[in-house]
Formats: structure tokens, C-alpha cells, sequence
């Protein structure tokens, strides 16, 4: 099963994990309306898509100095700008291959200052048959880079699905990502 960030942040959020206010977005004519909806002023218009990479992406259509799938917007305006831009074009990456995917959907998340970045997923392991975390303190655009260059920053814990997540699973996971608290 596929879902979107939104759509994935809409279930943490259900079960009390904290996420970024944001408001999801189909039409362009619906940006103003969600970025005021968010505190601001600083907001990250992101390209919903089902692949990774989307940030240092290309849109096929617009030239290639054109800014990438995932972006700051600094005002309303610039939201909207944006919104127009990303909207209906074909958004190639890594993950994508040549033909990329279009872009129905944004996702306006409210924007906030980062101390640092942090890599986390949740993914069927089929080497193991279980559910796993992968983790880093590498995190960003480029968490391919960090698995072709520096394998060794990446931690996988699998869960064993008689246990479930247990204590020592959290505290490997909390000293892999370097963690406080």
C-alpha cells in the first residue's frame, strides 16, 4: 500500500504524535486558502508524489534551473506562485526514473527552523520478514548518498512481531539517532 506524506502524517497525528500543521492541496486555486490556514511565516509547498527524492527533483516541463519538488516559500504569495508551477507537471527523480510522476497534489506544511535532520522509516524488511525501522542521523535530501557512501550511518531494527516494539528497541533506536530524553 502506498500513501502520501499527508496521508501519513494524518495517522501520527491520530495517535498523538507531534507533526507540522499542514493542509493538503489539489488545485492551485486552493493555496491562498491553505497557507493562511497555517501560523507561518514561513511555509514548505511539498509535491506529492509516490517516490523519494522529490526535493532534489526536476519538473520535466520547466526549464532546468527551475527549483525541485519540494519547496520554501517565504509568503502567501510565494505559496501560491509555487503551487501554480508544481501543479499538473511531471516530476522526475531518481526514484521516478525518466518518466516521472505527475503532480496532483501538494502538501502546504507550515515551515519551522532546523536545528538538525533526522531519517526515519518504517518498511517491510523481506530479508528478515519483518517490520523494521531505518534509522539515521544523516537525514535530508540525499539519505541515498548517505547508503552508497557511508552505509554504517544507517541502523536498521527489525521488530519481532510476537514482541512488538519493546524498550530495547526504543532505546537502540533513541542512541542510533542520537537522541535525548
Amino acid at each position: 500500500m502506498n500513501i502520501h506524506e499527508y496521508q501519513g502524517k494524518a495517522l501520527l497525528k491520530g495517535f498523538g504524535a507531534p507533526v507540522a500543521e499542514g493542509v493538503p492541496v489539489f488545485r492551485a486555486s486552493e493555496a491562498e486558502a491553505a497557507a493562511k490556514a497555517l501560523p507561518g511565516p514561513l511555509y514548505v509547498v511539498k509535491s506529492q508524489i509516490h517516490a523519494g527524492g522529490r526535493g532534489k527533483g526536476k519538473f520535466r516541463e520547466l526549464g532546468p534551473d527551475a527549483k525541485g519538488g519540494v519547496r520554501l516559500a517565504k509568503s502567501v504569495a510565494e505559496v501560491v506562485a509555487n503551487a501554480k508551477e508544481m501543479l499538473g507537471h511531471t516530476l522526475v527523480t531518481k526514484q521516478t526514473g525518466p518518466a516521472g510522476k505527475q503532480v496532483n497534489r501538494l502538501y502546504i506544511e507550515d515551515g519551522a527552523d532546523i536545528e538538525r535532520e533526522l531519517y526515519l522509516s518504517l518498511l517491510v524488511d523481506r530479508s528478515v520478514g519483518r517490520i523494521a525501522f531505518v534509522v539515521s542521523t544523516e537525514g535530508g535530501m540525499d539519505i541515498e548518498a548517505v547508503a552508497h557512501d557511508t552505509p554504517e550511518k544507517i541502523i536498521t531494527v527489525a521488530i519481532d512481531p510476537e514482541k512488538g516494539v519493546t524498550a530495547d528497541d526504543l532505546k537502540e533506536l533513541n542512541g542510533a539517532l542520537k537522541l535525548d530524553g
